[in-house]
């Protein structure tokens, strides 16, 4: 009960921030582009978000804790981002939508992954983001009396630095972020993520974690994507 006091804690204070910088950032740089966005879209795009998300969430999260021979259910972040990307994707697709409208999400999952991992860190053993053992001076006792890799802080940090590298570029090149923002921070996010889960006791399947696959995924999503918005904008 302690550890899910510390995460909720944490997962309100990650959404509660993420809305509020993400509001600055719309009014700071977004707001013009946005409003052209929302009207190339329905309320089916947001249908399909959350649906996404919180299916990709809990599937992909309880499949992981079965596999580890847990049965519970659990929720995934990144199962939540690959779900919400192939619904969206799928939506846009039917509705014969182009373009990125991600974008405006960068920075407010930036801000979740950051604070929401510290609430991972703090929650102990039983949030199962716990890293394998390590002779590093940094190791993290998660609660077994074993120094561990802190995982969830170089999710954290990594994120960090990426929504830094985004404000930045969106101060000088607010059109980099708007065409390929949401795609970058994909393959930046699934990039990081694939190495970090290398420090995880998690199952195999095969040579890789359930969770690395995703990365995988995510990774050719946003190579695909990326070139197809800069491939778009040389031929318009």
């Amino acid at each position: 009960m302690h550890h899910a006091i510390i995460h909720t804690a944490f997962d309100l204070l990650a959404v509660t921030l993420a809305v509020a910088v993400g509001w600055v950032v719309y009014r700071w740089r977004l707001h013009e582009q946005l409003v052209k966005t929302a009207a190339s879209v329905s309320s089916g795009y947001f249908i399909a978000l959350s649906l996404g998300s919180i299916t990709g969430a809990f599937f992909f999260g309880t499949l992981n804790l079965y596999l580890m021979g847990l049965h519970d259910i659990g929720r995934s972040v990144l199962g939540a981002l690959f779900g919400a990307i192939m619904m969206v994707e799928l939506y846009k697709l039917r509705r014969g939508a182009r373009g990125s409208t991600g974008y405006i999400y960068v920075v407010p999952f930036c801000v979740v992954i950051a604070i929401g991992r510290l609430g991972c860190f703090f929650s102990g053993m039983e949030d199962q983001t716990y890293g394998v053992p390590t002779g590093l001076p940094w190791g993290h006792d998660f609660g077994d009396g074993i120094m561990r890799h802190p995982v969830p802080l170089y999710e954290s940090f990594s994120m960090l630095a990426f929504m830094v590298f985004t404000l930045l570029t969106l101060k000088s090149h607010k059109d980099i972020i708007i065409r390929y923002g949401f795609y970058l921070c994909v393959g930046f996010y699934g990039a990081q993520r694939f190495v970090w889960e290398f420090l995880k006791p998690y199952a195999a399947i095969g040579p890789l974690n359930m969770f690395q696959y995703l990365c995988i995924g995510l990774i050719i999503y946003s190579s695909i994507m990326i070139y197809g918005a800069g491939h778009a904008h040389r031929t318009a």
